[in-house]
């Protein structure tokens, strides 16, 4: 098992962003290449995130149950997955909290393993994957939560509720691989700094 703690900071207020992130076909959009299943309704969440490698489109379905605390702001997470050839498995657990008041911090503890032929890469470097994933979801979080929120001249117009961004058409593994990069190459630099 892989451990995960992660935290990020999106620059709009805590009461904005929760009931954003409470609901999971908002949060699917704001995953590239994520879609849900329609057959929801049984406790379990299910979809699809589309990864292209180059020329290759690969295709990786899963499930996750959800628990909400409201109160607490947080949103127990269970899930697994497994790509399209059936080749490897992925198992991942942990806690999403939200906190702050001006601006939000977005806090992730979780484990996860995967089997299979990504093992060792998901070993070595998915910490850092995992790491430029968040950094685009918050990105494309911060712009939904921006879209929703009334412009200042309808302001005393009746407000209309702005439809939810839609999914890229697949996650660009180029691009997160790039990030993934910059975060390992951070680590490392982070490791060597001594105190002044």
């Amino acid at each position: 098992m892989v451990a995960l703690s992660e935290t990020t900071t999106i620059a709009l207020p805590a009461d904005e962003v929760w009931p954003l992130l409470s609901d999971p076909a908002l949060v699917a959009s704001c995953i590239p290449g994520a879609t849900l299943s329609p057959d929801q309704g049984d406790g379990l969440w299910r979809g699809s995130v589309r990864v292209k490698f180059g020329p290759t489109v690969a295709v990786f379905r899963g499930e996750a149950s959800l628990a909400f605390d409201q109160t607490a702001r947080t949103c127990t997470i269970e899930g697994r997955g497994i790509d399209g050839r059936g080749a490897s498995r992925a198992l991942a657990s942990g806690v999403v909290k939200v906190a702050g008041k001006e601006t939000t911090e977005l806090a992730i503890d979780g484990t996860f393993s995967v089997s299979g032929p990504l093992e060792t890469f998901a070993n070595a470097g998915g910490v850092h994957v995992a790491r430029a994933l968040l950094g685009e979801f918050s990105t494309n979080l911060a712009k939904l939560v921006a879209e929703r929120r009334p412009a200042a001249t309808a302001a005393s117009a009746p407000l209309a509720e702005a439809p939810p961004a839609p999914p890229a058409t697949e996650l660009r593994a180029g691009h997160i691989m790039w990030r993934a990069f910059l975060s390992w190459v951070r680590s490392l630099f982070g490791k060597r700094e001594t105190p002044g």
